[in-house]
């Protein structure tokens, strides 16, 4: 299904392309947005096709407009659109060959420094910045920032992936985009049109009740949700020749050693280095 069309599904065809047929969440208010929400999916194969003028400035009209915590406003975003410098952050990110691909890639930035350099200018301490909460409150606006320009670029047509791999190289890909101390990297994405033979299937969630709790946490039959989930997600993986094919294979595949962090594991070090105290 072409993203673009998204916006024309049914609220019942929607919903059966993200939970599957047997958990459809109960009926409840539709629109055209979130219909367009329901259908994302990452692409991770780009045609080589120049955006239309102006896009990048609509895609962060979009992002400015996501909530921020107190207005600190406290992200920026690199575009980056050079063949060689893109070669780079892909070498960086784990060779991911979309990074290349793609026409536009965004580096989105959890960046106090903006407000360091105010706090210079004006003669005063913010005794707050060396704080994880003013690390935390960065990297969350920033992503709040990029999923208003992922739903932005989808309801034009276009296609996006985030690029989390681009956190393995923190201090060689703030090098390479020269920023300041008190600015990080916190995650790519590559924005352009999907390449003919890219995978476009919608991918399965874990159903409502496996998250979704009310008034207390849990619900007991998680593992017999979880398990439901994994066969749809075995059925997933082999329409799509994928090689981990089941949720609970993909966890234990991503989370149960620290080498499949891929450098990550160094991010404490790279951030006191890029002038994240955290205390």
């Amino acid at each position: 299904m072409d993203i673009s069309h998204a916006s024309s599904l049914s609220k019942a065809d929607a919903l059966a392309l993200r939970y599957g047929e047997d958990s459809i969440p109960a009926a409840g208010p539709w629109s055209d947005a979130i219909a367009l929400m329901l259908s994302h999916r990452s692409i991770r194969g780009y045609r080589p096709d120049a955006l239309p003028e102006g896009t990048l400035e609509t895609l962060i009209s979009a992002a400015q407009s996501a909530a921020t915590s107190s207005n600190l406003q406290t992200w920026s975003v690199v575009a980056v659109t050079d063949p060689g410098k893109k070669a780079q952050i892909a070498k960086l990110s784990a060779g991911q060959k979309q990074i290349e691909q793609c026409p536009l890639f965004l580096a989105w930035i959890a960046d106090v420094s903006r407000n360091e350099r105010m706090s210079v200018e004006e003669g005063v301490t913010l005794e707050v910045l060396p704080f994880l909460e003013t690390y935390l409150v960065a990297a969350i606006d920033a992503a709040l920032a990029a999923q208003n320009a992922v739903t932005a670029a989808e309801s034009l047509g276009l296609s996006t992936v985030y690029i989390g791999a681009m956190r393995n190289n923190s201090t060689q890909i703030a090098e390479l985009l020269g920023l300041p101390q008190g600015a990080m990297g916190v995650f790519g994405m590559c924005v352009g049109y999907a390449a003919p033979d890219t995978a476009n299937e919608v991918k399965p969630r874990l159903p409502q009740d496996a998250i979704l709790y009310r008034e207390t946490y849990g619900n007991p039959n998680e593992s017999a949700l979880r398990k439901a989930y994994d066969a749809k997600m075995a059925a997933f993986s082999k329409r799509n020749d994928m090689t981990q094919d089941t949720w609970t294979s993909r966890v234990i595949g991503r989370m149960s050693k620290v080498a499949a962090l891929g450098g990550r594991d160094k991010l404490v070090s790279a951030l006191h280095a890029m002038g994240f105290p955290l205390k």
